[in-house]
């Protein structure tokens, strides 16, 4: 009876270590699969002029993704930009101030925006955002805006990881000890600095851990980005200038214009190339985040 036992917990230690594995190992087959898909646009062209190049031109065997990722960027950080503070003070006011009842009943409301469809998002961005950066909000700022911008975008993108970060900020919150609270309150501290100098301080890992993947998710969302960005390739000047984001391009042309000499290559590269802008900014913010561990000793 104890041999088996012992063989029953050697079998499940070493299927979590192969789970565990697999989970690393996709990672890199992604990565790998994308990388032979792109060899032969890579094997015919620099790296570096592609990615430095403002020139798409596929008849001409000219593919510059310069444009494609400020595109990509410039919309993930204005949608981060709008959505971390309000996700914060949303989450700090439903886990540190709100009554079960207003939590309970909000709390699900919110998660329910994590169930709509990308396509809801961008249609209602359509209907919606893009005509009163339009018709409202472009004209004080610019002479013109057809209102599918950078702007929509992030606001779209923005509104599409809400339920992303308050969840999980609001799980941080969550973890964080009742005693810490308690301590504060005991010496004089008021609600609010207990929540600030406590709670943010204990929870601040896990608030940049959620930021990260909301982020990360922010960075490959594809259809309502594409429906309210405009899919200009230009550099945009300002946030009410049209824009092209990487998956906007790869959803726009894959299957269509295959039939182009290397354009499938391209894309690919395209796609290897958003790939490894979300596992080098996972790793950066790794080591900020162990960096502030260290130095703040949470």
């Amino acid at each position: 009876m104890l041999k088996l036992r012992i063989f029953k917990d050697k079998v499940m230690y070493h299927l979590m270590q192969l789970s565990t594995s697999f989970g690393v190992l996709l990672l890199f087959l992604i990565g790998a699969g994308l990388l032979f898909k792109s060899m032969p646009l890579l094997r015919d062209h620099s790296i570096i002029d592609m990615l430095t190049s403002e020139v798409w031109r596929p008849f001409k065997g000219e593919f510059g993704f310069y444009t494609y990722i400020i595109g990509t960027l410039w919309v993930t950080v204005i949608a981060t930009a709008i959505a971390f503070p309000l996700c914060l003070l949303c989450s700090i006011y439903l886990f540190e101030y709100a009554s079960a009842a207003v939590k309970n009943a909000v709390v699900p409301l919110i998660d329910l925006l994590a169930g709509i469809p990308p396509v809801v998002y961008g249609l209602w961005g359509v209907l919606t955002i893009v005509p009163f950066i339009a018709d409202t909000l472009g004209p004080r700022f610019v002479d013109y805006t057809s209102g599918y911008s950078l702007l929509a975008g992030g606001i779209v993108l923005s509104i599409m990881i809400f339920p992303l970060l308050i969840s999980l900020i609001g799980e941080v919150f969550s973890g964080v000890a009742n005693d810490l609270r308690d301590a504060s309150l005991s010496v004089g501290a008021t609600k609010w600095q207990t929540v600030k100098l406590v709670v943010v301080r204990k929870a601040l890992p896990g608030i940049l851990a959620a930021a990260v993947l909301a982020v990360s998710r922010a960075l490959g969302e594809t259809i309502a980005v594409l429906m309210v960005c405009g899919n200009m390739a230009i550099i945009p000047q300002t946030i009410f200038d049209s824009c092209y984001p990487l998956p906007a391009l790869i959803a726009n042309n894959y299957g269509e214009m295959l039939s182009i000499p290397l354009y499938d290559s391209a894309l690919m590269l395209a796609a290897f190339i958003l790939f490894v802008i979300i596992v080098l900014f996972n790793t950066v913010a790794r080591y900020v985040l162990n960096v502030m561990l260290r130095r703040f000793r949470l």
